[in-house]
């Protein structure tokens, strides 16, 4: 569903990833993992279209999208879950959601009761603010503000940060859920190893901005992956 080619992501003068390749089948969760500051917000923010980039491409279910901005990569697709969450404070819950119409044809323009399904704690609430939910149902909100758009591509940055241990584990059956459904491929970028090793059907360890360990579910040991992921 998504094959990343050979991408070079640079700021200014400083290289930030060196021809990273990533692929994402659907009805799999891809973990991206390794230390701070080794490239994996920056390569979820090239994939969505936040950050250009001038090597390498982006495939989306066999549609070669070059280097796509991010009104392309939303109508290509491709959802993100920003770290942090990037709620809109200010608006209700249901109008945070309808964000998500903007890449969509009119005709297709409504929530759909699945993601009252997903996250009924979003039906209670769906007249409060954004920014009077607590961090872990704004989280919430941002993944069920992603699936509004229909995506092939799902991208989450860091879901588990800053969340009550409760609402992780929500968050981790949605993920589950999504995954058997086996219409999106899901990129996981998550430091909380026990939780990315959970759902990981493969993983890929970003060191210095290059790719540099791949494993499928039933080749991962746990040793091994450790000390990737700590270097």
């Amino acid at each position: 569903m998504l094959d990343v080619q050979g991408l070079t992501l640079r700021y200014g003068q400083s290289q930030v990833l060196h021809g990273v390749d990533l692929s994402a089948r659907a009805g799999e969760v891809t973990a991206v993992m390794g230390m701070n500051g080794v490239g994996k917000t920056s390569l979820l923010k090239a994939i969505a279209g936040r950050h250009p980039f001038r090597e390498g491409r982006i495939v989306v279910n066999s549609q070669d999208l070059g280097h796509p901005d991010a009104v392309q990569a939303a109508r290509a697709g491709i959802a993100y879950v920003p770290q942090g969450r990037e709620v809109f404070p200010l608006m209700s819950v249901t109008e945070n959601l309808q964000t998500g119409f903007a890449c969509l044809g009119r005709g297709a323009r409504s929530v759909p009761d699945r993601i009252y399904d997903l996250f009924p704690v979003l039906a209670q609430m769906r007249n409060r603010r954004g920014g009077d939910l607590s961090g872990g149902q704004q989280q919430q909100l941002a993944i069920a503000r992603a699936l509004v758009t229909r995506p092939r591509v799902l991208l989450l940055d860091e879901p588990t940060e800053g969340i009550q241990p409760s609402i992780i584990k929500e968050i981790g059956h949605v993920i589950s859920t999504l995954r058997d459904e086996g219409e999106i491929a899901i990129v996981l970028v998550e430091q909380y190893f026990d939780f990315a090793v959970g759902l990981a059907d493969r993983v890929s360890v970003l060191t210095g901005g290059q790719v540099s360990y791949i494993a499928a579910k039933g080749e991962i040991k746990r040793e091994s992956l450790l000390e990737a992921v700590s270097l």
